[in-house]
């Protein structure tokens, strides 16, 4: 197995664990475009995540992705475009990106049902995805005007 991978009960496990901020540092959402990296860890401070938070510019599409392990994503939740999984089947806008062993990140399913309680609201959906994830405790992240 290569270094930055995972077995997929390991990846299954730290998309489950518990997560609070790592950093008690302000982030401000970016509302007119941009990328911010939220640091995490378990409460134990025994593994490191990231929670991502990138926002195009011209279309003002939204993704969040949760790392572990400073590369590895477990979980990305994608609204830009329909994703072509490895076997060939299509999912559409949004989907959700999942760990899958041997494939990183490069599986996508359909948002599961009740996963994103507004998907219109990009302020909600952030906070559906850390629920998602795992996040117990909220970081700072500052609500822009349009967030």
């Amino acid at each position: 197995m290569a270094e930055d991978a995972l077995s997929q009960s390991d990846a299954d496990n730290l998309l489950r664990m518990a997560k609070v901020p790592a950093s008690l540092d302000a982030f401000r959402f970016p509302d007119f475009g941009g990328r911010i990296e939220v640091p995490l860890m378990s409460p134990d401070e025994r593994e490191r995540f990231s929670l991502d938070i990138n926002r195009k510019r011209i279309a003002l599409t939204t993704g969040y992705q949760t790392r572990a392990r400073q590369v590895i994503v477990l979980a990305r939740l994608d609204f830009a475009a329909p994703h072509r999984n490895p076997d060939g089947t299509e999912v559409g806008v949004p989907h959700l990106h999942l760990y899958r062993e041997g494939y990183g990140d490069k599986w996508a399913v359909e948002i599961p049902a009740g996963l994103l309680s507004r998907p219109e609201d990009s302020w909600q959906v952030l906070h559906d995805f850390m629920k998602y994830c795992g996040v117990v405790e909220q970081p700072n992240i500052v609500r822009g005007l349009f967030s």
